[in-house]
């Protein structure tokens, strides 16, 4: 019995949920005709800093694997799977994997036997891989490997698609940037910056709150949009050296519901909305601006009432404002700006798990914040 195509491009191209539960149901039907199949996992690949991270995955032996990331160019068998766009079959996963990788232990303490490895690309780019493992030895015999060539097929079109949309999202934004000529408030390293920050706070915390990579992967695609609305804010305001008066905060603040209205029309509202997680996008952009303890805008929210995304990138936000080159302030350290972070948890405003995640990995943020430094003082 073969996959049957059309049946799963139907389940792939739902729109009303997240590729994690689209993946679960793939699987469901994928074990139908393949019942050895016990784990289907997508990573992403980010060509600047050359990382594979987990993002999705249906596991139904063992303990998923997540919050992994790995360097493409550690690995020579991946590098030249990713070059020749072939695929790799391990009928023997103990055999064939002597290494001492995270992801070579992880797969002999789950108890997998064997497993299938297809690259996927979008625009002749690598954008990933998806790896499906059994229990069993051998399971991947030549029938099993056509079918599953089909569903690596129909999986990266699903993921091509939802990042198309963001890309789109991300890219009329920039557009619009330029068309009012905003510009100092998000500059390519603060956006480059401000996302990676995010990721990395949300991969820690996100295993408390039980969110999974697809959650991790969206707040770092969609931080970098917090401050969209700022577009619809006149350049009088906006570009003032100095302090704004209470009329011109007043007008200043007016920027997150703008930029609400902004994703609405991109994305849609409720039924309506094209991107499933869009949610998340829209709780960034709305709640960038509140404090824990009421005391932030526009709606005056307080505790769990600010989704965690929002407090994620409040975090990321306030650490770049701080350690950035900006023409109205020096520069603080990283040093500094985190004891600053720390004081704004004590006094109750800010996440203290999403601060901590700065502080538990400092080296990953003092590499982003070197790598994407501002090349050029703000004149």
């Amino acid at each position: 019995m073969t996959a049957n195509p059309q049946l799963l491009m139907m389940t792939l191209s739902l729109h009303d949920d997240t590729l994690s539960h689209r993946l679960n149901e793939l699987h469901n039907r994928l074990l139908e005709t393949v019942p050895a199949v016990d784990r289907i996992a997508c990573a992403l690949y980010d060509e600047k800093d050359d990382i594979l991270k987990t993002f999705i995955n249906s596991t139904r032996s063992g303990v998923a694997l997540t919050a992994y990331e790995y360097k493409l160019s550690d690995s020579l068998t991946l590098s030249s799977l990713a070059a020749s766009g072939e695929f790799r079959v391990l009928d023997d996963i103990a055999q064939a994997l002597q290494s001492d990788t995270a992801h070579s232990a992880w797969l002999r303490e789950q108890g997998y036997r064997s497993s299938f490895t297809v690259p996927f690309y979008d625009g002749g780019s690598l954008a990933g891989f998806v790896f499906f493992d059994s229990i069993q030895a051998a399971a991947f015999s030549p029938q099993v490997q056509r079918d599953l060539v089909l569903y690596t097929n129909l999986i990266s079109m699903a993921i091509a698609n939802e990042l198309s949309a963001v890309r789109s999202i991300l890219a009329a934004t920039r557009v619009a940037r330029e068309l009012t000529e905003v510009r100092d408030f998000e500059t390519g390293s603060h956006l480059e910056r401000m996302a990676r920050y995010s990721r990395v706070i949300a991969r820690a915390v996100a295993p408390r709150y039980g969110h999974n990579d697809e959650f991790v992967e969206c707040v770092y695609l969609f931080s970098s949009l917090h401050d969209i609305g700022k577009i619809g804010i006149p350049d009088k305001v906006l570009l003032k050296p100095g302090r704004l008066d209470p009329a011109e905060r007043a007008i200043m603040e007016t920027h997150v519901d703008k930029g609400v209205q902004i994703i609405d029309r991109i994305v849609g509202s409720g039924a309506q909305q094209r991107l499933p997680d869009s949610v998340i996008l829209r709780n960034i952009v709305h709640c960038h601006h509140e404090y824990l303890d009421g005391s932030g805008y526009p709606r005056q929210l307080r505790q769990d009432a600010i989704p965690l995304e929002a407090r994620i990138v409040t975090v990321a936000d306030i650490f770049d404002a701080l350690t950035a080159i900006r023409p109205y302030k020096p520069v603080w350290s990283p040093a500094n700006a985190l004891a600053e972070l720390d004081r704004m948890v004590l006094a109750g405003k800010l996440d203290a798990d999403c601060v901590q995640a700065l502080h538990d990995h400092l080296d990953q943020v003092m590499a982003i914040h070197e790598r994407y430094a501002d090349t050029d003082a703000v004149s």
